[in-house]
Formats: C-alpha cells, sequence, structure tokens
C-alpha cells in the first residue's frame, strides 16, 4: 500500500512501534531488531519489543500483554511476523489465536524462511493486512539484518579518528591519542555492540592494541564480546603481541593467504588464534569472499577500525555501509600519507561519494560524523 492510504493514527502508532524496536540495538543480532503496539483506534492496548536474542518476539510479548482486549485491535509491527519455528514460537500463530482484527506491518521480512509466508498465513486466517507503513525507516533500521540474508555479507561501519589538518597520526606515526577520553568511551561502547572488530597487520605492529571492550562505571554496554580480526597477509603478528597474548580469553582471528607459512600459522594456533585463509585480491586479501564467510557465521555487524591501508581497501571494494569519524581539534601537520583513505581515482568533486543522513554530534572536544553510504 501507497503512504498516501493510512491515516495519521496508523502512522502515529508505527511511529511508535519504531522507537521500541531500537531499543533492541545490540541485542538482538542476529535476529532483527522488531517492535509491536497493539491498539484500537487511538487507545494504545499494549506494547513490546524484542528485547534479546533467543527471548519472545514483539508480537507474541504485545499480544499477551493486551489479553482478551486484542480482539479485533490492530497490530502494528515493523516487520513481517514470522511463520517458521525458531527459538520461540511461531508469531503468525499468535496474531491468529488473538482474534486481531487488522496487521499493519512496516517491512516484509527478507529471510528466506519467511519471506512473504508470514504475511500469506494471516491473509488466509481471514485477517485485514497492510504493508509498507513507514518502510523506509524500518529498512534503515534493520540494514544489517537486510544486508545479511540479501546480500550475504555482514554490515560494515568504517570508523577513524583524525586532526583538523586530516592526519591519522603525527610524521613520527604516533596516533595516541588523536580523540579525547569520551570519544573513546563512545568508541568502545560502539565495540560492545559489534560482532567482530577487524585491523590491519600494520595497524597491529604499530600500535600492539587489545581491541577489547573496555568501558567505564555508568558508560552503555551492549554486552557482547567482538572477535578481534587482522588482515594479516604475511603472519606477522607477533606472538608475544597483546592480541596473541589473550587470544585464549577473546577470539582472534587472523586471516591470511592460502599459501600462508604452515609453521607460523600453528604457532598462533597454539597461543588460541583462529588462522582463516583467503584468496587475494587486486590489493591484498580478497574482502568478499572474508565477508561472506564471517556471515555463514551469522556475523551482522563488523567495525574496521584501520589502519589507512585496510580503510583504503574497504572503500576500493565497495564494502564500506556505515562512517563514524572523529575529528579532533588539533594540528599536526605531516605529509598527505598520514590522511585517511576514501574511494580511489575520483577526479572530479561532483564524483564525490555522498555521505547520506549525517548527523553531527560534539563528543568531549572533537566533532563526531555519523552516516550512510547506501541503503537497504
Amino acid at each position: 500500500m501507497a503512504e498516501s492510504d493510512f491515516s495519521q493514527i496508523d502512522r502515529r502508532h508505527m511511529a511508535r512501534a519504531l522507537e521500541l524496536a531500537a531499543r533492541g540495538l545490540g541485542r538482538v543480532e542476529p535476529n532483527p531488531m522488531v517492535g509491536a503496539v497493539v491498539a484500537r483506534a487511538e487507545e494504545v492496548l499494549a506494547e513490546a519489543w524484542h528485547e534479546r536474542f533467543g527471548g519472545p518476539h514483539a508480537e507474541a510479548l504485545a499480544l499477551q500483554k493486551a489479553g482478551p482486549a486484542a480482539r479485533d485491535a490492530t497490530l502494528y509491527v515493523t516487520l513481517e511476523p514470522c511463520c517458521h519455528q525458531g527459538k520461540t514460537p511461531l508469531c503468525t500463530d499468535a496474531v491468529v489465536a488473538a482474534q486481531i482484527g487488522r496487521v499493519v506491518v512496516a517491512m516484509s521480512d527478507p529471510f528466506p524462511q519467511v519471506a512473504g509466508r508470514g504475511l500469506e498465513r494471516l491473509r488466509q486466517a481471514g485477517l485485514q493486512v497492510a504493508v509498507g507503513l513507514m518502510e523506509a525507516e524500518a529498512r534503515r533500521l534493520n540494514a544489517p539484518f537486510i544486508k545479511l540474508h540479501t546480500v550475504g555479507r555482514p554490515y560494515v561501519i568504517a570508523k577513524w579518528a583524525m586532526t583538523l589538518d586530516g592526519r591519522l597520526a603525527a610524521p613520527s606515526g604516533d596516533a595516541r591519542w588523536i580523540s579525547s577520553p569520551q570519544s573513546r568511551q563512545w568508541v568502545h561502547t560502539l565495540r560492545s555492540r559489534m560482532d567482530a572488530i577487524l585491523i590491519g597487520a600494520g595497524t597491529a605492529l604499530q600500535d600492539d592494541p587489545l581491541l577489547t571492550v573496555r568501558l567505564e562505571a555508568g558508560a552503555t554496554d551492549y554486552g557482547r564480546r567482538p572477535a578481534r580480526i587482522v588482515l594479516d597477509d604475511q603472519l606477522q603478528l607477533p606472538l608475544g603481541s597483546q592480541l596473541a597474548a589473550t587470544a585464549g580469553q577473546a577470539p582472534l582471528i587472523v586471516v591470511t593467504r592460502l599459501d600462508a607459512d604452515a609453521a607460523r600459522a600453528k604457532e598462533l594456533q597454539q597461543r588460541g588464534a583462529e588462522v582463516l585463509r583467503v584468496a587475494e585480491g587486486h590489493a591484498g586479501l580478497a574482502l568478499e569472499p572474508l565477508l561472506e564467510q564471517l556471515a555463514r557465521r551469522s556475523m551482522t555487524n563488523i567495525l574496521v577500525e584501520g589502519g589507512r591501508h585496510v580503510l583504503a581497501s574497504f572503500f576500493a571494494e565497495h564494502q564500506v555501509d556505515r562512517l563514524a569519524v572523529f575529528i579532533a581539534p588539533k594540528l599536526v601537520g605531516g605529509e598527505p600519507r598520514d590522511a585517511p583513505a576514501g574511494p580511489p581515482g575520483l577526479k572530479l568533486m561532483n564524483e564525490a561519494l555522498p555521505l547520506l543522513r549525517p548527523t553531527v554530534a560534539l563528543i568531549g572536544d572533537d566533532v563526531l560524523i555519523e552516516g550512510v553510504l547506501r541503503d537497504y
């Protein structure tokens, strides 16, 4: 249905359902974020959202809260109700059993085992079903889930911090710290909802990072402890590095060439690391087959933290979906080689890759710019 076919009351309830759905951010993946509202005209009878992976779905929770009052009411839900048995019962059965009169759905489910079957099940049961209200907003909310099931790769967020004059490091290579303590805590919160954090061997050698989630008291913690991924075609990661030393405590995946040294790979494996071999691409390791392997592990969100060459390769292969860029009010000078890498080969300003729906925020003393490069 067209947006104009829905009433203002419909829009108000669906907007609330989307607001509720967003509360599941970082806690439900690889499932989608879903919100539901049960209403009769302007009166809200019950509302709920999918709160955690493996927990009850939003529709079932909302209908349970509404009880007998749900009969002949309208259910507003941000995603097509499921019709397959997973970790929870079928939502379509719950909707039919509640004797709902009308169901308004923002978008159909791209998951192959649903993909329109849930809507058809409801129609066959005699329910009025309307689809498409605030679909664009629902798709933006669940872009990582949609990409996972339509493209077969995780959603990729590229993050970096740079100085006001566009440098990723001082001329000596030192980059600690460009961003403020508040910005670094923001990044740790972001990490806490990722499935993996990815860097290159150069960054691993230069910075010897841990890439773990380290949050101060009171900070938002989504509870995930992401895998650490290092792109290392030469298997240069030192056995005494912080990453290798903690491989038994937090997952470490070292990605390398198909013909990389077997003895060196075994040494890393003995430290607890997983060595994942992929083919080579035009400028290093091929990213698409790597991302496809990560998707098969149900990894939904990947954070790429650098360095410059890794960022450049992700842009070159068109694998970046979202940006989070910190600009610190500092000037260090240096050569252009210290600048961040974007899309390759652009000669004219009108060829520049636009950032969609950018937002700007002040985090400590830094300016944070976020936005997406594509929609799904």
